[in-house]
């Protein structure tokens, strides 16, 4: 029970560490812009190269925990997020910046699906909960990192201070995660496993649609972490009101990584969820298409958002037997995902300074939105009976996927 306890707390720690390396940029955007003279297409890449990076370096991640131990792999993770995010205190160039985003990127990758075989293998019969506490996590890190960086900046009178300070956060994470994990778990699931091939899901049809599924998901959302403030900004708002719309959209995601396992507990359907949060999402977009109530606009969007991408880390753990399938799932729908989803910033902000606004933009979320709902029913579609009944009689009660 002890041990337990200890692996929920160092989880919740670190994925407190796998959103202010991105979503501190925002609301220091414009300083940053000023200071080092750079463009919004630029400037968009402090938000993309980190998912892209959660794109290209997950699969490497499922390698190294294959090698090494997932454990061992995720506070390495944490160590090299620090060292990305610390560094930021010396930044002089748009291009030193950018090899920051791209160091933290890094560490943020090679947890993601990591993250999802630590839960598979140490909280079987609890993943619905356990995926509420990784996302609640991660939210309040966004949610913190997005609200206080320009207090930060204010009282230090640096946006460099305010970007590093988030160090602390990561390097407390790694000491932790060493301390309750890696000195309790003796033997990870994958060294006790260490003849197994590990191998992505690559041709697996159901994965791909899983895949499209998330990484239009990504796209959304961190195209709206990245210029929720700038688009807010826009409709003739001042700063401090798109700030605060920034801290909305975080927060709204934190009751609903909450209150989302409960009502799963009482109407299991993954489809239903979906497509309520979808729903949601798309109201918030119109809305802010129509510029009436920004803040409304703003809660409805994070609402969905937050849904959404609890359901997205649930479906692959829904779909596998075992930690070694759910990280290796997960690793393959994080890589092409985040890929797709970092395209989002870079064409929010071409946009922008092709037309000087985002009308356009916020347009064709709308459209990415309706397209994602066909991808959430086809992944939805049919019902793994076998696996079904499986977790029904080991979990005690009623569950489906569909």
């Amino acid at each position: 029970m002890k041990k337990n306890v200890l692996l929920i707390i160092a989880l919740f720690i670190a994925s407190l560490n796998l959103r202010p390396a991105i979503n501190s940029i925002a609301p220091l955007l414009e300083s940053i812009r000023s200071d080092l003279g750079m463009s919004a297409a630029v400037a968009s890449l402090l938000t993309a190269i980190p998912v892209l990076c959660m794109g290209i370096f997950s699969p490497v991640a499922v390698k190294a925990g294959g090698k090494w131990g997932i454990e061992r792999i995720i506070g390495l993770s944490l160590v090299i997020i620090g060292i990305g995010t610390v560094i930021r205190l010396f930044t002089n160039s748009v291009l030193f910046l950018v090899t920051t985003a791209f160091i933290a990127g890094i560490g943020i990758a090679l947890i993601g699906p990591l993250l999802s075989g630590f839960i598979k293998q140490h909280f079987p019969n609890h993943v619905p909960s356990m995926v509420a506490v990784y996302t609640v996590a991660l939210t309040l890190g966004a949610a913190f990192s997005s609200a206080l960086s320009t207090t930060l900046e204010n009282s230090f009178n640096s946006w460099q201070i305010s970007l590093a300070f988030w160090a602390i956060i990561a390097f407390v994470a790694a000491v932790i995660w060493w301390l309750f994990v890696n000195q309790q778990v003796k033997k990870s699931a994958y060294t006790a496993t260490a003849g197994t091939k590990v191998q992505l899901p690559w041709g697996n049809g159901k994965a791909w649609i899983l895949t499209l599924s998330f990484g239009l998901m990504a796209m959304l959302f961190y195209s709206i972490t990245a210029w929720l403030p700038q688009i807010i900004e826009g409709m003739g708002y001042t700063k401090n009101y798109a700030t605060i719309a920034l801290t909305i959209f975080v927060a709204v995601q934190i009751p609903v990584s909450l209150v989302l396992p409960i009502l799963l507990k009482r109407f299991p359907s993954r489809r239903l969820w979906l497509v309520v949060e979808s729903i949601l999402e798309l109201v918030g977009l119109i809305l802010l298409v129509l510029n009436v109530e920004p803040l409304v606009a703003s809660a409805l969007i994070g609402i969905g958002a937050g849904g959404l991408f609890s359901l997205n880390l649930l479906l692959p753990i829904d779909a596998t037997d075992n930690a070694h399938e759910a990280a290796s799932w997960s690793a393959m729908i994080q890589s092409a995902g985040y890929v797709i989803g970092a395209l989002g910033p870079i064409i929010l902000g071409w946009i922008h300074d092709a037309t000087n606004s985002f009308v356009s933009a916020v347009f064709g979320m709308i459209v990415i939105v309706l397209i994602m709902s066909i991808f959430q029913f086809t992944a939805t579609a049919k019902r793994r009976v076998n696996t079904f009944k499986e977790k029904a009689q080991d979990s005690g009660g009623k569950q489906s996927i569909v």
